[in-house]
């Protein structure tokens, strides 16, 4: 019990410290992700805390979908700090830090914890098109993330990350009718550098002799349907996201993944965030992934937590 009770005092010392750190960091929403179409205003700044449980127990080994009594269980938390800051009304920044912790219930493989890749954006309002019976508008996304420590990133699939660089373009669009009722869809281009591993050989299509792997860039395209109910203080959100690799190899037969490999997947999800009356500033998130179909990539069950708080930090002027 007492064992418990640190380990959970210690994650929230973790998590605040993380934000604490972020905050330091900014010193020079309606919470937003890079792919959504929200915007914080001029001046605002939102602190998110979010937490995603992610399990599975059989995964597609290329386009095989088997069990691995090895692996067994597969579990990955992740716990992501993230603020998103209003440099105008049409342009925000936003940073994210994930510490991720990973564990197998089968097998002798040892699970992994550590912070995975900083990533930066930069979001901005190409378009807004006000009409008596809705609203149209267009945003664009550039981002960068790299590791933020040197994590091995050929551990599959007990890994933090890829263990690359990557540059993202995403286009988002989305139509809001005066009732609440909403379309959004976005379509983003990732481009990843290569990763560095602890062995000098490997095998991707052919035997290479190299400690650098090859990760194949991605396309993600996805689609929500969405609502803000009882006077926008609750937002439903219902969707899907498929991610295509642009090249790369299937896991060989009994083999480990590994970097190079072609991970494609599509999933359905949906969200739930309310905003309490009675905490201003303050929402609860949460969110249900699963995904469908893939390749090279496990068949994952995911749930989502997560605190957002929004405030100004211009200064109110008394009248």
């Amino acid at each position: 019990m007492y064992s418990a009770i640190l380990r959970l005092g210690n994650f929230i010392g973790l998590l605040f410290m993380t934000i604490f750190v972020a905050l330091a960091t900014l010193s020079k929403t309606e919470a937003q992700t890079p792919s959504d179409a929200l915007m914080m205003k001029k001046s605002e700044l939102c602190i998110a805390a979010l937490y995603q449980h992610d399990t599975w127990d059989h995964y597609w080994e290329g386009t095989l979908l088997r069990e691995n009594l090895n692996i067994g269980t597969l579990t990955r938390t992740n716990v992501m700090p993230m603020i998103a800051y209003g440099i105008t009304e049409r342009l925000n920044v936003i940073l994210s830090l994930p510490y991720v912790s990973t564990s197998a219930s089968g097998g002798q493989m040892a699970g992994v914890s550590g912070f995975q890749d900083f990533s930066i954006f930069a979001k901005y309002k190409i378009l807004n098109l006000e009409k008596t019976s809705g609203s149209f508008q267009t945003f664009g996304t550039v981002g960068y993330s790299l590791p933020a420590t040197s994590y091995l990133s050929d551990y599959m699939p007990l890994n933090l990350g890829l263990g690359t660089n990557e540059l993202s373009a995403r286009v988002i669009m989305k139509y809001e009718h005066n009732s609440g009722l909403y379309l959004r869809g976005s379509f983003a281009y990732l481009y990843r550098t290569t990763t560095e591993t602890e062995r000098d050989y490997y095998y991707a299509d052919k035997g290479i002799y190299s400690s650098t792997m090859d990760v194949p860039n991605t396309t993600t395209v996805d689609g929500a349907l969405g609502a803000w109910l009882f006077d926008r203080s609750i937002q439903l959100e219902v969707g899907a996201v498929k991610n295509t690799a642009q090249s790369g190899d299937d896991i060989r037969r009994q083999n480990a993944p590994q970097p190079t490999n072609k991970m494609n997947m599509s999933n359905v999800n949906a969200y739930l965030r309310f905003f309490p009356k009675f905490f201003s500033g303050f929402s609860i998130i949460a969110g249900y992934t699963q995904v469908l179909e893939g390749r090279n990539i496990g068949k994952s069950t995911i749930l989502t937590g997560g605190l957002t708080y929004q405030f100004s930090t211009k200064k109110q002027i008394a009248q």
